[in-house]
């Protein structure tokens, strides 16, 4: 049977505070003094703040469907800066002829009008539905009649037979909470693992038996009050790792005997090898047999022949976008197709691997977008993602057959999430993921300066590895918006933007410019910054608060900015930019800057060199000041001055 994976992300146990009395579930009247509230005391400048938000699930005794009982009201202090929560998006998920069903809609809009509240109800017309994927459709509606003070409100139940997974619910959102409460009633021959992440503990807490709708009942309650808005650093692959956050996973059941889902990774990896769509894919050995390329079988060297086979899954078929551990269609049908999912891709290059007498296992992964895996709570809606390991005298090498631009131990951006499982046969092993391979960014420039103060030239801007597979993507979502930023990131009139993936993998984009407000003429002189467009304005690492979380550039990378300048006819150069090299004791930070002259040409490179993918909060200081250094090099102007 399909299989279908929903998001849960990574988790971390934290202690909770003493529990304190407490009445969860009660929903507190609408308060026409809301309306009148001018701003939070929690955050003066929050655009919106939550009054009360409600998330109960529970069992029905009924019908055995997990249900959803969902409250929010959120009062709108500055409309233009709360566009997220002036709609609702409500996602329900199938498979097959089982489906989740949404019911008990209600959703106001509420204003101050003549000294009284009115409400404003959402109109059924405005709802409507669309289907994003083969297993998840939205049903979405705005809000009415918004305005700066109003206080919007809905509640709705969603019913599921997908017992297996308890979705997971944000505690900390982007702005202030006064009151967000969680609720987790299963009965108790129905066991969850409960996983918590982040740093916030909450104020009432209820961890019980008790009898609950009549039959003995778990019950997980968790209050929380006063909660500020989270603030995001920049340099975060995931700020949702560091959120507080709650979900849940099936542990076992016990109706006439005791079965296990997700007690350890070794029984999830045994349900894994039981399941068609995994396990069951991998046993059929027929197919990559059938399916082996000439040649494969004179290559004595493993890293080679692994080499060949993975080019020739990569390059012969093409990826639908789709994740997920499990295949869809199946790998016959993807040989025929020559499309398949993440699942179906990999799974059969672990087939060929195997086949051609390589130590090869899936790895389970949960890409960046869905979280960092909790090692220490084993749950298979952790991982969302399989790529291939295989295991030589040197160590494993990774692949990822789902990329064109990738090679061994080459993986996209998405997959360098910290932590992977290995479903080897044998055991189940963690594997650290560390990109340990640097990525090169060469920004380049040519260009001639004219006798009246303008300058044209060519520009390339040609990325390697990890973060040429990453900007593909970005060109890939949208060609158009991709070559428009260079306009908007730099002011500059391109033309002729041409870019492409080369045959190495590199991603290139070159093009021509040209401006007129590069120079500043000055009767015979010229002012300019030779880094003309490229210069750093400004030094990101700029956060006046203490750094909180890990720095992440996803890649270690060199970044190389050269610029060649051709002066014109009858100018001397006044006096030349000031070189500059600085690095950490540790030799991990580097940055350089020099100029020189070379005839009628300047020629200046600034190179940053990072030599880890990313850094623990230590080294935030040590970025600023390196980064600063950056700014003041690469500000530095010259002078020309007619003869």
């Amino acid at each position: 049977m399909k299989k279908i994976l929903f998001l849960a992300l990574c988790s971390i146990h934290f202690i909770f505070i003493e529990a304190q009395k407490h009445q969860f579930l009660e929903t507190p009247k609408f308060n026409d003094a809301d309306l009148t509230k001018q701003k939070s005391a929690l955050d003066e400048n929050a655009p919106a703040e939550i009054l009360y938000k409600s998330t109960h699930f529970s069992i029905d005794n009924n019908t055995g469907l997990l249900v959803k009982k969902s409250f929010c009201r959120v009062k709108i202090y500055d409309k233009d800066k709360a566009e997220d929560w002036l709609n609702l998006e409500v996602h329900l998920y199938e498979n097959g002829s089982n489906r989740e069903t949404l019911s008990k809609i209600k959703a106001f809009t509420y204003n101050l009008e003549n000294g009284t509240s009115a409400a404003t109800k959402v109109d059924k017309s405005s709802k409507y539905k669309s289907k994003e994927s083969k297993y998840v459709s939205i049903t979405k509606f705005a809000f009415p009649n918004v305005k700066n003070g109003s206080v919007i409100e809905y509640q709705y139940e969603i019913s599921s037979p997908f017992l297996f997974i308890v979705p997971e619910i944000l505690i900390e959102s982007d702005i202030p909470s006064l009151y967000t409460e969680y609720v987790l009633d299963n009965p108790s021959n129905i066991s969850y693992n409960v996983n918590y992440t982040g740093s916030l503990n909450p104020k009432y807490r209820e961890v019980d038996e008790r009898t609950l709708y009549g039959v003995s009942c778990r019950t997980y309650r968790f209050g929380y009050e006063n909660l500020k808005g989270f603030k995001t650093e920049k340099f975060i692959n995931n700020d949702r790792n560091y959120r507080t956050k709650i979900s849940a996973e099936l542990h076992s059941t016990n109706f006439r005997e005791l079965k296990l889902y997700s007690s350890s990774w070794e029984q999830i990896k045994q349900r894994l090898y039981e399941n068609e769509d995994f396990g069951g894919e991998l046993k059929k050995t027929k197919l990559a047999k059938e399916n082996m390329p000439a040649g494969i079988s004179g290559l004595t060297d493993e890293i080679a022949k692994a080499n060949a086979i993975f080019n020739y899954v990569k390059n012969t078929f093409t990826w639908n976008k789709d994740r997920g551990l499990y295949t869809e269609d199946g790998i016959k049908k993807m040989i025929e197709t020559k499309t398949g999912n993440a699942a179906e891709i990999n799974l059969f290059l672990v087939m060929m691997l195997r086949e051609a007498g390589i130590k090869a296992d899936p790895l389970a992964i949960s890409t960046v977008s869905n979280g960092i895996i909790n090692i220490s709570s084993p749950n298979v809606s952790h991982m969302n993602f399989v790529i291939a390991a295989i295991q030589t005298k040197d160590g494993f090498h990774l692949y990822d057959a789902t990329t064109k631009q990738s090679s061994m131990d080459q993986l996209p951006p998405r997959d360098w999430n910290q932590f992977g499982i290995l479903m080897a046969k044998e055991k189940v092993e963690q594997l650290s993921m560390i990109n340990a391979k640097t990525s090169f960014t060469y920004l380049t420039a040519e260009a001639k300066i004219n006798d009246d103060g303008s300058i044209s030239g060519t520009y390339s801007d040609r990325d390697t590895g990890t973060y040429a597979m990453f900007v593909k993507e970005n060109y890939d979502d949208n060609a158009d918006k991709y070559k428009k930023q260079y306009k908007e990131n730099f002011a500059i009139d391109f033309t002729g933007i041409d870019s492409k993936v080369l045959e190495n993998g590199d991603f290139e984009s070159t093009m021509k410019f040209s401006s007129e407000n590069l120079i500043d003429k000055i009767g015979k002189k010229m002012i300019i910054n030779p880094m003309l467009f490229l210069s750093k304005s400004s030094n990101e690492f700029d956060q006046t608060e203490e750094r909180k979380y890990l720095i992440d550039f996803t890649s270690p990378f060199t970044r190389v900015k050269k610029i060649v300048l051709e002066i014109p006819e009858g100018y001397t150069i006044e006096e030349m930019p000031k070189n500059k090299k600085i690095v950490t004791d540790d030799k991990e930070i580097e940055y350089s800057y020099m100029a020189e002259q070379k005839g009628r040409t300047i020629e200046v490179i600034s190179t940053t060199k990072i030599l880890s993918p990313n850094y623990p909060k230590e080294y935030y200081p040590a970025f600023r000041q390196i980064w600063g250094v950056a700014s003041k090099q690469e500000n530095q102007v010259i002078s020309l001055v007619k003869k």
